[in-house]
């Protein structure tokens, strides 16, 4: 159901931009104290499903995936776990993994979770509780979430009807939300403290609807690294499929440090002004800010004003499609990126 907007454009022209400049940027000089207040999250939602590629990851490929997190240096934990010791000031290891899928589609059941298990992985399943009930073909049942609660996943909400929330009203946003708690509470006795916008899409009231229904966070579907300073209703996720789900891709994001900032504009994503008048404060941590690129996934490179550590990012016209993103990165240790990334809605 949900769809993956990241345009091949934007996403291979970073990915070849990092390796070429990587090692220009790592050198011993440039060392800097490990970050250990992040994490990357993954997101999938099909596994074998050839005839959605927007939304389908090989299983070849996830086993792939799943071997170099296994045989590298990471920490894969439960979703909530790392929520909860980032809320906390808690600090996690050097490259701390969660893995989130989203739509609970029957691949996850009959492909993802038995590799996962073996693997000994966590993971979080998002799910829209009307395809659940109305018992469609493509989705696992009731039953079969429950058997993967009972072993250790954690369940999280995307809504009842996986609508577009930004083009709702107010009432309907809030009427999703509380169905679907309804809903989880009755079949699984329990009502999710996770939440992920359904498309990553959101807007300021549908934040104030999830905020107010009790989550204690919320996922998009824009790239970037967690961190603890984070807007926790504005959470990053790196998504997968089987046009982006190179192992070098993988590489990037799980070796990946956030880019920390701050004083956002515009606030919501939901632009007013097409193009946006786009900016932010880069954390005074983040050094040397002279580095920090930013690519469109429609004009690609974009300039980038510094004026001490306030960025002001323009493009040359409109941003299009539905979905617009930016990414930003800079280098930093030992071939690593620092990522932050915004999803914009131009309608």
């Amino acid at each position: 159901m949900t769809k993956i907007y990241d345009k091949m454009g934007l996403s291979s022209l970073l990915i070849a931009v990092v390796l070429q400049l990587s090692a220009v940027f790592s050198s011993p000089a440039m060392a800097e104290e490990e970050m250990r207040d992040s994490a990357t999250v993954l997101m999938y939602h099909r596994f074998g499903e050839s005839r959605y590629p927007t939304t389908n990851i090989s299983v070849e490929q996830f086993e792939a995936h799943l071997a170099h997190l296994t045989a590298g240096n990471y920490t894969v934990l439960k979703l909530d776990d790392i929520i909860a010791r980032l809320r906390a000031g808690e600090l996690l290891p050097d490259r701390t993994v969660a893995i989130t899928i989203d739509d609970a589609y029957q691949s996850v059941y009959n492909e993802a979770w038995p590799r996962l298990t073996e693997a000994g992985f966590p993971f979080t399943l998002f799910v829209a509780s009307s395809p659940i009930d109305r018992e469609l073909s493509a989705y696992m049942s009731w039953d079969q979430i429950r058997e993967l609660q009972a072993s250790g996943v954690t369940i999280g909400s995307q809504t009842h009807t996986h609508p577009h929330l930004h083009k709702l009203t107010d009432e309907q946003v809030r009427a999703e939300i509380s169905t679907s708690n309804r809903r989880f509470i009755e079949e699984l006795g329990l009502r999710p403290e996770l939440f992920a916008y359904p498309y990553g899409e959101h807007s300021g009231f549908v934040i104030d609807a999830v905020k107010d229904a009790g989550f204690i966070a919320a996922f998009g579907q824009n790239s970037g690294i967690m961190h603890s300073a984070d807007d926790q209703f504005q959470l990053p996720r790196f998504a997968f499929n089987e046009a982006y789900g190179t192992i070098e891709r993988l590489k990037l994001a799980v070796d990946g440090l956030p880019l920390k900032v701050s004083d956002l504009t515009p606030e919501d994503m939901v632009l007013e002004t097409n193009p946006p008048l786009y900016g932010f404060t880069v954390s005074d941590e983040m050094s040397p800010v002279s580095q920090l690129r930013c690519f469109s996934n429609k004009y690609g490179k974009l300039d980038v004003t510094m004026l001490g550590m306030r960025a002001e990012i323009r493009a040359p016209g409109p941003l299009s499609g539905p979905r617009a993103r930016i990414n930003c990165t800079m280098p930093a240790v030992d071939e690593r990126w620092r990522w932050f990334g915004r999803q914009f809605l131009t309608r």
